[in-house]
């Protein structure tokens, strides 16, 4: 009997053992495996007798197992719902269908972009075209039929790449190796961005230029928003700092931390990421005694913007060559879920665009509902305030197709035509402005009735093109004509001008773009009354939007009771229907209502910063107003009045602050209206890290140091603590972070250092620099942020930008960067007082 034990409770323990497995990665099992080794022989606790037979049925389960356990595989690419549903809907033409599918199954290739306003632009370029690209096709000549590498023709400047490998290939292929890691490197300091082809058109349409006020409304993960940043920094005049602003706006706290993390490579002072749905982003609207205030200034009373970026959450099927998951996860109820988000978003656009503004819709889906319905739903909600612009003559050489003009809902596998058509047990979800032929159109607004623009033709545009020319086009398509009850029940607005990529025209990625110009401000009298059978998406369906999108993740936007609180504070506009969906927003009178609920007692906002405390778990933003450390850190690096740091810095803490920012005049008007307005905005990032506090015991007179992200903004108005060094003894600087004043090449140097009082400097590449008065001629000298300690000079840069010094200055590619631990604690070269 006790020998039976053993096993037995043996045999329990492997049971527990294979649980154990699922939880905690395998332990108890392998614990199990090495006590029985260890202790007891397997012979000598039982005898294993002869397997019996497996019956027919045993045999096929054990079949089915074996064949699932090999489901590794990746996913079949194929739909047969999305097959049916997009041929429903002729998105391309009948003999198309085919080229268009096999492109879907092909991976994407790779695509990236230069950043114009990199240090070493010509460089890279020059890198690209003479080493890289002839490389490259030595290497794939055999595999690819036409190019390895080439710039995309549509992109000004020839900036943006396209690579004709997969980013899998150029990952695992070791002949590619040396690219590869080019483009992490390049990317990693800002020189690059790895982005798809058709996500960089939307920014390409809203025409930035110097000055603008920017929102980026769904920024994350942020390559369109260094897009925009990008256009702000290179329309600005040469020495001079950029007047535009970029807001970067995200709903979700961890993909601001992404956003933030891809938008510092940019170096900028003109950029503010927030933590807001999308559709309640604030205003910051000042009450009336507020503006009287601000009559004799030139500040801004309400946040408004001269363009906005609409790139909203969808379903993402644009993406199925990079998102192969999708495949299996899709269905058209995941573009009717996302419609009406999309269009409360858009709303909130055009509502904070300014008149004469412009905003680009875009999404990364085929699906007209989240497309030509949302923008005939736009057009209807918004009257003559705002058109539909064609666009054809811009950015010529990109092949994209008109938008479609007649479409179809599905539900569950019925198809609808008109709203009417619905059952009534699903007109709470199938909602009217999915459809093109609603009737709720605004009298003012122009409707093109002369002809209509078929869905069937989608041949792609030609460089010479006229939109508005579609009237002499034959829209008979793939043989089938459409019929008169077809045509009538189309959208009645210009959707044509909307603009279609589908993947098989340049070998992309799907997407839709609609560029959308305001004419007149929304009020009360272009208030457009929408069907009352419209609801508001329900928590339920919110949840099942986190499990289905792939694109962007969107958690708790739709709370029934959190959107009416919103559309209270809002003052909607007229009666919204009983169900709560909002209609219209009122401009400037109900936003001081707002901002009036919102700031509580005005009396001691300009002397308290409570306001900025409101926003549980960000840091607040804190106007640093020290005039002792700001006098100090003046006068320590020699910066001249015409750099003036007073009401340019900021902290985000709220006593002895570790880090300084620095933002640009536009910035700090934004961030006094916050403050005014009672700290609407929920600000996760702001500026360019400037000054960092240090602990060093070397006897700095200066209790902060320059952070190097923020010495290109500063150093040409420095006037003290700058060391001019030789190319051998810059480039040993580079190589080995820490020098020996005694070991430098040049003795000058060394005892120049020597001789300088501890502290933080910045060390000037000699050759080439010549000191100017003026600014606007500054040639931008190669130039390092240093600590000089008791004895050794050492470099505060990162290892990644000085690779790039090393490699673009000096020729130098065999260079070993330090791991992450080396990099994080960077002050403690200046607190080691080597």
């Amino acid at each position: 009997m006790i020998a039976l034990r053993t096993p037995i409770s043996l045999l329990h323990l492997a049971a527990a053992g294979g649980q154990g497995n699922r939880c905690i990665g395998g332990h108890r099992r392998r614990g199990y495996a090495q006590r029985r080794h260890l202790s007891v022989a397997p012979e000598s606790l039982w005898t294993r007798g002869p397997r019996p037979p497996r019956s027919p049925a045993a045999a096929a389960a054990a079949a089915a197992r074996s064949e699932s356990s090999t489901s590794s595989l990746p996913p079949p690419l194929e739909n047969a719902a999305f097959e049916e549903y997009y041929k429903k809907q002729r998105v391309v033409q009948e003999e198309e269908w085919d080229a268009f599918m096999s492109v879907l199954r092909k991976p994407l290739p790779a695509t990236f972009r230069v950043n114009a306003s990199c240090r070493f632009l010509k460089d890279i370029c020059s890198k690209l075209e003479n080493d890289f690209r002839r490389s490259l096709e030595n290497e794939v000549s055999d595999e690819c039929e036409e190019y390895a590498l080439s710039p995309l023709p549509w992109y000004p400047g020839n900036l943006a790449w396209h690579l004709n490998l997969s980013r899998k290939q150029l990952r695992k292929n070791p002949a590619f190796e040396s690219f590869h890691e080019f483009l992490k490197h390049e990317s990693e300091v800002g020189n690059i961005t790895r982005q798809e082809a058709v996500s960089m058109v939307p920014p390409l349409f809203l025409n930035v230029q110097a000055g603008h006020h920017i929102l980026d409304m769904c920024a994350a993960p942020g390559s369109k928003t260094f897009q925009l940043l990008e256009m702000i920094h290179q329309s600005k005049e040469p020495g001079i700092f950029p007047t535009a602003l970029v807001i970067a706006n995200d709903l979700k706290v961890q993909r601001c931390d992404v956003l933030i993390h891809n938008t510092k490579r940019m170096c900028t002072a003109n950029l503010i990421v927030t933590n807001h749905e999308a559709q309640s982003f604030p205003s910051c609207s000042l009450a009336k005694d507020d503006s009287e205030a601000y009559k004799d200034h030139c500040k801004p009373r309400r946040l408004e913007f001269d363009r906005v970026l609409c790139d909203v959450p969808c379903s993402g099927d644009g993406t199925l060559r990079k998102s192969h998951d999708l495949w299996r996860k899709w269905s058209s109820s995941m573009g009717n879920e996302f419609h009406l988000l999309q269009v409360n978003i858009a709303m909130r656009g055009i509502a904070l665009l300014k008149v004469g503004g412009r905003m680009v819709y875009s999404t990364c889906s085929m699906n007209p509902v989240e497309n030509e319905a949302v923008v005939a739903e736009l057009l209807r909600r918004s009257g003559s305030s705002v058109e539909l612009l064609d666009v054809s003559n811009e950015l010529q050489e990109l092949v994209r197709r008109p938008g479609l003009s007649t479409w179809k809902v599905n539900d569950r596998g019925s198809w609808f035509q008109t709203h009417e058509d619905v059952p009534d047990s699903r007109k709470n979800v199938i909602l009217p402005s999915m459809f093109p032929s609603s009737t709720s159109i605004h009298e003012g607004h122009t409707v093109y009735t002369d002809f209509d623009i078929n869905s069937e033709y989608n041949v792609p545009f030609s460089r010479n093109f006229n939109i508005e020319d579609t009237n002499n086009v034959n829209c008979d398509t793939c043989g089938i004509s459409s019929s008169n009850s077809d045509q009538s029940l189309g959208s009645k607005f210009p959707l044509h001008r909307c603009m279609r990529i589908v993947p098989h025209d340049q070998d992309g990625g799907a997407f839709f773009i609609a560029v959308i110009h305001k004419l007149s401000p929304l009020n009360e009298n272009q208030v457009i009354k929408v069907r009352k059978t419209e609801n508001l998406l329900s928590k339920n369906r919110t949840m099942k939007l986190q499990e289905q999108c792939q694109h962007i993740i969107v958690s708790e936007v739709l709370d029934d009771k959190k959107l009416l609180d919103e559309q209270t504070k809002l003052s909607v506009a007229n009666q919204t229907s009983k169900d709560g969906n909002l209609i219209e927003v009122k401009m400037a009178s109900d936003d001081v209502e707002y901002s009036q609920t919102e700031s509580g007692d005005r009396s001691h906002r300009m002397d308290k910063l409570d306001y900025q405390h409101k926003w549980k778990g960000i840091d607040p933003v804190l106007f640093f107003k020290d005039e002792a450390v700001i006098k100090n850190i003046v006068s320590f690096f020699g910066i001249e009045e015409s750099f003036s740091l007073e009401g340019h810095l900021v902290t985000r803490s709220t006593d002895n602050a570790r880090r300084i920012y620095y933002v640009s005049k536009s910035v700090r008007d934004i961030l006094e209206l916050n403050v005014r307005a009672g700290e609407q905005i929920k600000i996760a990032s702001v500026g360019v890290k400037m000054f960092e506090r240090h602990r060093s015991k070397d006897g700095c007179s200066c209790a902060y140091r320059l952070s190097y992200e923020g010495l290109s903004l500063l150093f040409p108005y420095m006037r003290k603590r700058i060391l001019h060094a030789s190319q051998v003894d810059f480039q040993h600087l580079l190589q080995y972070r820490t020098i020996n004043f005694a070991r430098f090449a040049d003795a000058r140097f060394g005892e120049e250092a020597a001789s300088m009082m501890p502290g933080c400097c910045v060390v000037v590449l000699r050759e080439g620099y010549q000191v100017v008065d003026s600014i606007a001629k500054d040639p931008s000298p190669i130039a390092i942020v240093c600590w000089r300690g008791k004895a050794t000079m050492n470099v505060l840069v990162s290892p990644p930008d000085r690779k790039e010094l090393l490699e673009y200055r000096f020729g130098i590619k065999a260079f070993e960067v330090e791991d992450e631990k080396s990099n994080k604690n960077i002050d403690a070269l200046a607190e080691g007082g080597l």
